[in-house]
């Protein structure tokens, strides 16, 4: 049997396991990571169009379900499957052109927000940083406004540290006026944000799905550096004197892989052209992000209260935010060789994604004093990682590593 013997009654047991385990236990269960460029779409909920269709191959009589590298996800493969079917297929990453992280942190720098002698009110932020975690997970765009309003209802009451009520409408259509956030499936003229009973009246009464615009939504689910530069704009704008930590870890932006790429989730080709992410990377722009993350880097560390990586006031020692942007300037860095100088070759082998099999890796580790920063970090084979964690001649390793983090990390990428 092929992709073409899967009937709509297949996609349908498997979108019903998808509901009943919950995203992330669905896809580790079948082997897919996110698929943000294809969505399935069904009654208001999203779906990882690949993942459903490699499981519901897996309903068919005697047959197992489809691992990722077996088949690609694009339109002549899944997601034909699926519309020939009659399900709806959304392209997320078609409306990601419309704006890029600059000009969203400048819209963020022109929010409208009120203020307390403490400083600007959390409303705005506290819906923008739960609605980036949730692109970050490659969760739905849209929400019902029941479900949107217990979640924000929640974080305004544990992390509206201003005076904020649990009023999730002021946010949302405060939002909504700076061209950050949509509201659907309503009608007539939505209200501006103002007054208290009307509001809660059209809300009731409406009940419109909502979430980040179109194009905001995107840009945040498919770029790392963008998500981090956005968070970043957010935490320096309104969180002065306040601990962002506690609000970022429950919506989960405070791990390491919010500076990471969008992955789509298992080759889509036996071709490694075809199946990479981008095309060739102009060194120039590979200098610039390098030094951007850098910056950002440097950004944290200051916020955290260290000075050239010397700690001079208590605060916690891992912030993954931080290793997110150090490691991603390593590999941008690496040129997707081992940086160990006496490497004796790196695996030919590479993941699925056709990626080097390379780990980033801190030479001096961070509880023994060492720092989030490419300046102390090394990209490594899985053989040097072994030998500088448990070989015998890993002090001498880590002394050679050492130098060459801070020689390579001076040097930047690109540069012989």
């Amino acid at each position: 049997m092929t992709l073409a013997d899967i009937g709509a009654a297949q996609v349908t047991r498997a979108i019903e396991e998808f509901d009943r385990l919950g995203r992330r236990a669905f896809l580790e269960l079948y082997g897919f990571g996110p698929s943000r460029t294809y969505r399935l779409v069904v009654d208001g909920r999203s779906y990882d169009s690949k993942a459903v269709v490699g499981a519901a191959h897996g309903f068919l009589p005697g047959l197992r379900p489809l691992k990722p590298s077996e088949f690609s996800g694009g339109l002549d493969h899944a997601v034909k499957v699926l519309t020939d079917l009659g399900f709806r297929v959304e392209r997320s990453s078609a409306v990601g052109t419309g704006i890029d992280a600059e000009q969203l942190v400048e819209r963020i720098a022109k929010l409208r927000v009120a203020s307390t002698a403490g400083g600007p009110r959390l409303y705005q932020p506290i819906t923008l940083l739960w609605a980036i975690g949730r692109a970050l997970r490659g969760e739905s765009r849209l929400l019902s406004w029941e479900e949107t309003a217990a979640a924000l209802r929640e974080l305004l009451t544990s992390h509206g540290l201003r005076g904020e009520r649990p009023r999730p409408d002021y946010p949302v259509l405060a939002l909504r006026r700076a061209g950050l956030w949509s509201l659907e499936e309503h009608t007539g003229e939505v209200p501006s944000a103002h007054g208290d009973a009307a509001l809660l009246r059209w809300f009731a009464e409406q009940r419109p799905t909502g979430g980040l615009a179109e194009p905001v939504h995107a840009l945040v689910a498919a770029s790392g550096q963008a998500r981090v530069a956005v968070i970043e704009a957010i935490v320096d704008r309104f969180f002065d004197g306040v601990d962002e930590v506690p609000l970022l870890t429950e919506v989960g932006l405070y791990e390491d892989s919010v500076a990471d790429d969008a992955d789509h989730g298992g080759p889509l080709t036996d071709d490694p052209a075809l199946d990479a992410d981008d095309g060739p990377v102009d060194p120039v722009v590979t200098a610039a992000r390098y030094e951007k993350w850098c910056a950002a880097v440097e950004r944290r560390e200051a916020r955290e209260g260290l000075r050239d990586g010397v700690r001079y006031r208590e605060r916690t020692v891992r912030d993954p935010v931080r290793s997110g942007l150090a490691r991603q300037a390593v590999l941008a860095r690496c040129d997707g060789r081992c940086e160990n100088p006496g490497c004796q070759g790196q695996p030919d082998d590479v993941t699925d994604r056709w990626k080097p099999l390379l780990e980033v890796d801190h030479v001096v580790e961070l509880a023994a004093g060492g720092r989030d920063h490419p300046s102390r970090m090394v990209a490594l084979c899985p053989n040097c990682h072994a030998v500088k964690t448990r070989g015998r001649s890993r002090e001498r390793l880590r002394e050679v590593l050492l130098e060459v983090a801070l020689e390579r990390h001076l040097r930047g990428p690109g540069r012989a």
